[in-house]
């Protein structure tokens, strides 16, 4: 079914809970994935995607078809994330440093990731972007289908400057990769 006839069922008040079974299905995972991999922590983002859900349902008026759905969803997605990662270090009153290093032990002790050096390297070399750099490097990253224009959409902000991220973010990456 296509996004456009899922709109439709999901406006229609008679099919609108079964669509919005369809919709979950449909993108949960890769919305879990994106908010897992900027938080790390399985329950936590097991609870933002269940907000971001929440937030799609109850916004579903609002979707006024400028973007695609899943994109449209992705925003809300990465605003969540953003929202927590300012609350996280909000409540601790600290940098985002801190919070990395916070990050960086569930990474140390987190069963779902590999404890392979190379890979736990480069994701301590991850954290330590500043959350939007790292946010474009793992969309493109983890993400290879997703191209800058599309990146744009979601982000609201120009490919130019994602490109311009992103590459900033592969040199961190590589140079902290070298001097560990």
């Amino acid at each position: 079914m296509s996004d456009e006839a899922l709109l439709q069922r999901l406006r229609d008040p008679e099919t609108v809970n079964a669509a919005f079974r369809e919709l979950v299905k449909r993108y949960q995972e890769k919305i879990y994935w994106l908010v897992r991999r900027m938080v790390l922590n399985h329950e936590d983002a097991d609870d933002l995607v269940q907000n971001i859900f929440l937030k799609v349902y109850t916004n579903l008026h609002a979707f006024k078809g400028a973007s695609s759905l899943y994109t449209w969803i992705y925003r809300i997605a990465v605003n969540e994330v953003f929202s927590h990662l300012k609350s996280m270090r909000k409540n601790v009153f600290v940098s985002y440093d801190t919070v990395s290093a916070k990050l960086e032990n569930t990474l140390r002790y987190d069963p779902g990731i590999s404890a392979d050096l190379i890979q736990e390297r480069f994701q301590k070399a991850m954290l330590k972007l500043p959350p939007k750099q790292r946010l474009v490097f793992q969309m493109k990253y983890y993400e290879s289908d997703l191209t800058f224009e599309k990146m744009s959409d979601i982000l609201d902000t120009s490919s130019g400057a994602l490109k311009a991220s992103y590459h900033q973010a592969v040199k961190k990456i590589e140079k902290m990769m070298l001097d560990d």
